[in-house]
């Protein structure tokens, strides 16, 4: 049902969202069933190579792990916009997490996943892998900054 004079569907009473909300604002948790599990929330290292931007995480391995390929997250947003989120592959060397974005936009866009968000109330937002992932080491970083989110896919 769309609301008068708006192209965004109303939402009634019994389409309040009812499910787990996250303790913390802008931490992005997994959904596991009724349970949700916080991300490895960590500053991402910045360097160069030959390649373009290295962005290091330490650990081979996150803490945060799901064995769902097309994971979903929940965000209560304060200041991170979850429509600017990306989602990445690390590849794991000499036991960091790792992930190198080259400035041609073919070598960018082939590293990134897409995500779909959907905004469940005011400030609190859905957000899933529009892809099945394979099993491996994920960040979801905010576009332009060092934050990542890690999670691992088993």
């Amino acid at each position: 049902m769309l609301a008068a004079g708006t192209s965004q569907p109303r939402l009634s009473a019994a389409d309040k969202y009812t499910g787990p909300r996250p303790p913390k604002k802008d931490v992005l948790y997994l959904v596991l069933g009724e349970k949700l599990v916080e991300t490895e929330a960590v500053t991402a290292k910045q360097s160069t190579s030959k390649e373009g931007a290295v962005y290091s995480v330490p650990g081979a391995a996150s803490t945060a792990k799901t064995p769902l390929a097309e994971p979903i997250f929940l965000l209560a947003s304060d200041q991170i916009a979850p429509e600017n989120l990306g989602l990445y592959r690390f590849e794991v060397r000499n036991g960091n997490r790792e992930i190198t974005l080259s400035g041609k936009r073919g070598k960018f866009a082939n590293k990134q996943y897409h995500l779909s968000v959907r905004n469940l109330e005011p400030g609190l937002n859905r957000i899933e892998a529009s892809d099945p992932l394979d099993e491996g080491e994920y960040t979801i970083s905010p576009e332009g900054s060092n934050t990542a989110f890690c999670f691992s896919v088993y």
